[in-house]
């Protein structure tokens, strides 16, 4: 009853603006931490042996998707660039930097039978600069840009990939695997597969709704526990580290408390959570019940002979059940949701799930169209986690925010501060998270929409000729959450003057 009470108690002081006073403090083992990723950032796209990603295909065969026109050709310059990238990340005073290692980089024919050594030394020199300051590197292996090579081969869609995948994750646990503590597998299997396979609005564009993306899907989650068993077996002893994966875990509540909203909301959820968490984190493995039943069913009616999400055998479920040491949560936004009143193509995911997204009238809209903000969507989405899948172990390994461009970004500092304060409050009532990552260390080519949707707690000038990073009002307060380690305390930076931080040695816990 006490926890029912105290979990009524945080939910209010979040979604109704109630406040108890109370000064909550994130521990001192609780790490901060930015991201990246390899396209976003690194730039370099066809230098020192790398090969064509299928964001470098998509973006030069058809420049017209993107909003503004920029691709990832050059982006921020990371690679030349990685080491006033590490100087950002001693002003900020983090203890981790995420990002990602580019698959074509290190494997140009996408196989382990040619090794890009100099790809493979910049991640060396990236991770020696981090380690040289005490901050430690969270790596992850596939963050949307597939090697070209592969996709036209079928790509995600393959099951061959699954072996690709552990082969390409052995090459980088065996040159890199002494120096880091921190692996995420794959990066949001829903933007690889719903957008990039079911639809056209990520690279590859395949297109194939109703089919492309549950074969994707399959084939994401038992690579994710190939690679997770394959390090479990041969690097943990060795390296001490821990392995996961990152999934979107947006919050979705019903847009009033009818049996029908209610109803429509829990049907989305498993269709965006649980189809991703349910076979690793839940007692019984496999995909949703209600998932399976709903897509069974239409594929029956649209004359299909069988379902259209593929089954999972009992060897790949024994495979998936528990293969992960943490649960990556990238949390962005809220959406509440009522039945469909639209006719979608059939057969597709849009389909299937059928439910239509609102937005709460008062929430206030970032940049992006799809984002806005609503802290207690984060608290609602540690509960839901702990309740229906016995309280994993979580770090929250995306979280951002959207402007124009320009230093002085109050909301984005604000929306931190109150996301912050959310998830402490969702620590008080049990959650067992152990790190915050901010989207994104600096503003990044942000996938079709380029340049014009800004996400870095530093602008990046694309017109200066170094790439010049200049740190926002958001930094600041970014840092200061770091070195008081209070969420809202009414500081408010003066200036926009910014220093190197000397920080203790990051704590290192991933033995999990």
């Amino acid at each position: 009853m006490k926890i029912f009470l105290t979990c009524i108690l945080s939910f209010l002081s979040i979604s109704q603006g109630w406040r108890d006073y109370k000064v909550r403090k994130f521990p001192e083992n609780f790490m901060f931490g930015v991201a990246s990723s390899a396209y976003q950032v690194e730039g370099a796209w066809n230098e020192d042996g790398k090969s064509e990603s299928i964001w470098d295909r998509y973006l030069h065969n058809h420049p017209e998707v993107v909003a503004d026109g920029t691709n990832g050709d050059v982006a921020s310059d990371s690679y030349h660039l990685y080491k006033r990238d590490v100087e950002m990340l001693r002003e900020l005073g983090v203890d981790f930097y995420r990002f990602s290692i580019s698959w074509p980089r290190v494997l140009p024919t996408g196989f382990d039978n040619e090794i890009n050594i100099k790809g493979l030394k910049y991640y060396e020199n990236l991770i020696d600069e981090l380690l040289k300051y005490d901050i430690q590197p969270m790596v992850t292996l596939y963050h949307f840009d597939l090697p070209q090579r592969l996709q036209e081969l079928g790509g995600w869609a393959n099951p061959e990939i699954i072996n690709w995948f552990v082969d390409y994750a052995k090459v980088v646990f065996d040159k890199l695997g002494p120096k880091v503590k921190y692996w995420i597998t794959i990066n949001q299997p829903n933007s690889i597969c719903i957008d990039g396979y079911g639809e056209s609005m990520m690279a590859p564009a395949v297109d194939s709704k109703g089919v492309g993306e549950y074969l994707c899907i399959k084939n994401v989650l038992l690579a994710h526990a190939k690679v997770y068993r394959l390090y479990e077996s041969q690097y943990k002893t060795k390296h001490k580290g821990s392995v996961g994966i990152s999934l979107a875990v947006n919050w979705i509540d019903p847009l009033n408390n009818s049996t029908e909203n209610s109803e429509a909301a829990k049907k989305a959820r498993e269709f965006t959570i649980g189809l991703y968490m349910n076979p690793i984190w839940s007692t019984k493995g496999d995909f949703p019940a209600l998932v399976k039943e709903i897509i069974a069913k239409k594929s029956k009616e649209q004359g299909f002979p069988r379902s259209r999400l593929p089954k999972l055998i009992p060897e790949e479920i024994k495979l998936l059940k528990g293969a992960s040491d943490f649960l990556g949560m990238n949390h962005y936004t809220t959406s509440l949701v009522t039945p469909s009143t639209q006719e979608f193509p059939s057969p597709s995911f849009a389909d299937d799930l059928s439910v239509d997204f609102h937005t709460g009238k008062d929430w206030i809209q970032g940049k992006s169209p799809w984002l806005k903000s609503a802290p207690y969507g984060l608290y609602k989405a540690c509960i839901h986690v702990n309740l229906e899948y016995s309280y994993p172990r979580m770090m929250i390994t995306e979280h951002g925010w959207s402007t124009e461009t320009g230093l002085q970004d109050y909301r984005r500092g604000a929306v931190i501060r109150e996301y912050l304060g959310a998830l402490l409050l969702a620590m008080e009532d049990g959650t067992d998270v152990q790190a915050y990552t901010a989207w994104s260390l600096m503003d990044n080519v942000e996938w079709t929409a380029g340049v014009s949707e800004r996400f870095g707690l530093y602008e990046v000038d694309y017109n200066s000729p170094i790439k010049k990073r200049t740190a926002r009002q958001s930094a600041l307060i970014y840092k200061h959450v770091i070195e008081s380690r209070v969420s809202e305390d009414g500081w408010f930076p003066s200036s926009l003057n910014i220093s190197i931080t000397k920080k203790k040695k990051a704590p290192v816990k991933a033995e999990l």
